[in-house]
């Protein structure tokens, strides 16, 4: 008895189009994740009021505090402050939030059950920064318009200052993302993870000058704010956010551009490596 073929069947067959099957790359998926990782952040309503509030009210107490002029000049401490706390807000965006939440997500499996998905672990990072990058620029909006309402906060003044005022911020938000995930694997869970975030931080704000102006802090004090990367992200922002006299009162006598461009870079570049050495799936690794 014959088998009638049919000319689909007796048609060759050809393996699937590699490029349909192919792996998605690590920045396609690091922006995939970006919109998963905004709703995770905004189901937890008590991290977002904090995360938006405490800068801007820090900000408006120490900008209450200390209110009186800088000696021959008309600008406030407060206003010097309020410049120079939006390098806070990056923090609290990226090192603190990172810093803890990742433990979380290590500590409740999330990372694990992750793991067995095509994501590396720089797509991984990258979505967490661009998580950072879109928090942390409605932070800054919010702490620009009471620094600009409130202390009477300039804005910048032309497109040389706008650019310089995007590349702090990119940096900033870089570098200290790294190393609130970097911190993240240091911790042993999520209770230790929001210690060794907080703690550092606070001391990092008066030793950078978020808190009070470099020039009432003792020299040591300049030494070893000098050596991490928030002390050049509220310089930064200084050097576009004040009158171009407020260069006396820095240290140095400058802002330093190519100073503070060179050390967040350095601080991203060792953040990336330092993630990419000890960055761990699940306490199992």
């Amino acid at each position: 008895m014959s088998v009638a073929h049919t000319a689909k069947d007796s048609e060759p067959r050809h393996r699937a189009d590699d490029s349909s099957t192919a792996v998605p790359s690590a920045v396609h998926i690091g922006f995939s994740r970006v919109l998963p990782e905004l709703k995770m952040f905004y189901r937890r309503p008590e991290q977002v009021a904090l995360t938006f509030s405490m800068p801007a009210v820090i900000t408006l107490l120490l900008g209450s505090i200390f209110s009186a002029e800088l000696p021959g000049s008309e600008v406030s401490t407060g206003t010097v402050i309020a410049a120079s706390m939006l390098a806070y807000g990056i923090l609290s965006t990226s090192f603190i939030n990172l810093g803890i939440s990742i433990a979380v997500d290590r500590d409740t499996g999330a990372l694990r059950r992750l793991r067995g998905t095509p994501t590396p672990a720089s797509a991984y990072f990258l979505g967490k920064i661009m998580l950072v990058g879109i928090v942390s620029l409605a932070e800054a909006v919010i702490l620009l318009l009471v620094g600009v309402f409130v202390f009477g906060l300039r804005m910048p003044a032309d497109a040389y200052e706008w650019f310089t005022l995007t590349w702090v911020f990119i940096l900033g938000i870089v570098s200290c993302s790294l190393l609130g995930i970097f911190i993240s694997n240091v911790a042993g869970n999520a209770v230790s993870a929001a210690v060794i975030t907080n703690g550092p931080a606070v001391g990092l704000q008066f030793l950078s000058g978020t808190y009070v102006p470099l020039i009432v802090l003792p020299t040591w004090m300049l030494i070893v704010g000098s050596v991490f990367p928030v002390k050049w992200i509220a310089q930064g922002f200084r050097s576009v956010l004040l009158p171009p006299e407020m260069v006396a009162f820095e240290p140095a006598g400058s802002w330093e551009h190519g100073r503070i461009f060179l050390v967040l870079t350095a601080w991203s570049v060792v953040g990336l490596i330092g993630c990419l050495v000890v960055f761990r799936w699940s306490d199992r690794d």
